[in-house]
């Protein structure tokens, strides 16, 4: 696997007054982006600078340096991660605006609800983990359907019915595989098993939908050695950590020794409250979104000869080795 390299441009600032000097940071700018305490401390020392606010004069020179931090350069790394926990929507398949989004308005559809979810709605609406928890918070926000019952209890029966038939569309939609695997998640889980690190999916959505993902996507050999925590078998969805923490807890491993690949701002907040490593690899709804915590980031796992990352990597991340 070749090495991917991250191109630093730090402006450097001379100017005939010395004084209102303010400290900033570098930016860091690649198709894939680590932290900021991902990165030895000693690289921040050595890049920071001072700008002078107030001289007029002020002039910019750029001055470019770069940092290789690859999958490859960490190969000869022997740590690996106790555990592999992926989460579903947007990692293993971007799911999200044409696949539940489509079932939801399917199901509000067939039950004639009068509404329907566009694509920027339902980003918003992707704020809140949990699909139930998703159409209970927008009910309440712009009113109930003339449809629906009128005590709480029976509304919560409502929406369970509507989640219901929305999975079993969905599911059509995955059975039929007319939703694809993003680029590197069969190869990284490959790895994963081949050397023994126990593989999870750990979702809010559906367990019958989540084990379709799985089982139909990335096979039943696979599919066997997966462990799947999904749904309500934790009472407090995303990003609270619970899901994570039941992980390790039921795989038997440290949280600490466990590594998260996650798509959105919730899941990385679940999985750094639960004491784990986290990787991002964006998809289309969350590419916009604050991953300032995140071990890593990248815009997807990646099959050679694009592959962004591997299993090797997230060893490395444990151990917080980067080369320069």
């Amino acid at each position: 696997m070749g090495s991917s390299t991250i191109s630093l441009s730090l402006p450097t600032f001379s100017s005939s007054s010395t004084n209102s000097f303010t400290q900033t940071k570098p930016s860091i700018c690649s198709h894939h982006q680590l932290s900021r305490k991902s990165l030895p401390s000693s690289f921040f020392t050595s890049t920071t600078f001072l700008y002078n606010k107030t001289s007029a004069r002020t002039k910019q020179v750029c001055t470019s340096f770069k940092i290789k931090c690859s999958a490859a350069s960490s190969s000869s790394s022997s740590t690996l991660p106790a555990a592999l926990l992926f989460d579903c929507d947007g990692v293993l398949v971007d799911t999200e605006k044409d696949g539940h989004r489509i079932s939801f308005n399917d199901t509000f559809k067939e039950k004639e609800l009068g509404v329907t979810w566009d694509v920027d709605l339902y980003g918003e609406l992707l704020k809140i983990g949990g699909g139930k928890e998703r159409m209970t918070a927008y009910f309440n926000k712009t009113g109930w359907p003339d449809k629906a019952p009128k005590s709480e209890e029976e509304r919560k029966e409502f929406i369970a019915s509507l989640h219901k038939r929305k999975t079993e569309l969905f599911m059509a939609l995955i059975e039929n595989r007319l939703l694809p695997l993003r680029p590197g998640v069969a190869k990284l889980v490959d790895q994963a098993l081949e050397k023994g690190v126990k593989v999870a999916v750990c979702s809010t959505s559906n367990e019958k939908a989540v084990s379709a993902v799985v089982s139909c996507l990335l096979g039943p050999e696979r599919a066997e050695k997966i462990k799947i925590f999904a749904g309500d078998v934790v009472p407090r969805k995303k990003p609270d950590p619970a899901i994570y923490t039941l992980a390790a807890n039921t795989l038997g491993v440290d949280p600490s020794s466990c590594v998260v690949v996650e798509d959105s701002a919730i899941g990385l907040a679940a999985a750094k409250a639960a004491g784990m490593t986290c990787v991002v690899t964006k998809s289309s709804y969350t590419a916009d979104e604050d991953f300032l915590n995140a071990d890593a980031v990248f815009d997807c796992i990646g099959d050679p000869p694009e592959e962004r990352f591997d299993l090797a990597f997230c060893g490395s991340l444990l151990e917080k080795q980067y080369v320069g």
